[in-house]
């Protein structure tokens, strides 16, 4: 009994212990390519901002307004020409990129250089989707720090070079239930990427100018 005790016990502590082990080894892996500062940003030619919920009425939830608000920087800072917005749009009273569009929008960015992806319904589908519709073989991403090595970590394990930019400009209301959600969330995300490979909803090829 004690044996066996002790073997359960012992994958239990592997199954805690594993995907915390991964999630370290992101933040290891990814380090150099995450920039705080904007000046700092090696120039890209696209911006890629995953979708973060949208409140009733299309106000963009804090995490996601942070996230458009980084992505209209760099643009006017000459970092980037064209910010593709994915999001989720599968239901008809609710359209990330849609809202993100006219958010950015409203702080000068013209119509012509916000491309939207409607199906980017969670990060492996946005980094997916980056490379096989859109055409893009490198991109910085936007995206908040509890996230950023999670997206490196697909974007660059399917292929697409990236880059990230922290977007957190402010404290987040229960911030902490996200860093959480990305421990299982990076093993899932590790799945995908190396044994999985699910298609995402696909299309006709976008190639961004």
């Amino acid at each position: 009994m004690g044996v066996v005790l002790a073997v359960l016990l012992g994958l239990g502590g592997l199954l805690v212990a594993s995907p915390l082990a991964l999630r370290a080894w992101a933040d290891w892996r990814y380090k150099n390519r995450v920039y705080h500062s904007i000046a700092n940003v090696p120039p890209r030619r696209v911006v890629l901002v995953f979708g973060a919920g949208v409140w009733p009425g299309g106000t963009l939830s804090h995490i996601l307004a942070d996230r458009v608000d980084t992505a209209v920087d760099l643009y006017h800072a000459g970092k980037v020409q064209k910010l593709l917005m994915s999001g989720d749009n599968r239901f008809i009273n609710y359209n990330e990129p849609q809202h993100m569009k006219e958010y950015a929008m409203s702080r000068g960015v013209p119509e012509e250089d916000i491309v939207l992806d409607y199906a980017g319904r969670r990060t492996y589908d946005s980094c997916y989707r980056a490379q096989v519709i859109f055409g893009l073989d490198e991109v910085i991403l936007v995206t908040q720090n509890y996230h950023i090595d999670r997206a490196l970590f697909t974007c660059n394990g399917l292929g697409v070079d990236a880059v990230g930019v922290v977007a957190d400009r402010r404290t987040y209301a229960k911030g902490w239930q996200y860093w959480l959600r990305e421990i299982p969330a990076m093993l899932l995300a590790w799945w995908d990427v190396t044994i999985a490979h699910p298609l995402p909803v696909l299309g006709d090829p976008i190639p961004i100018e």
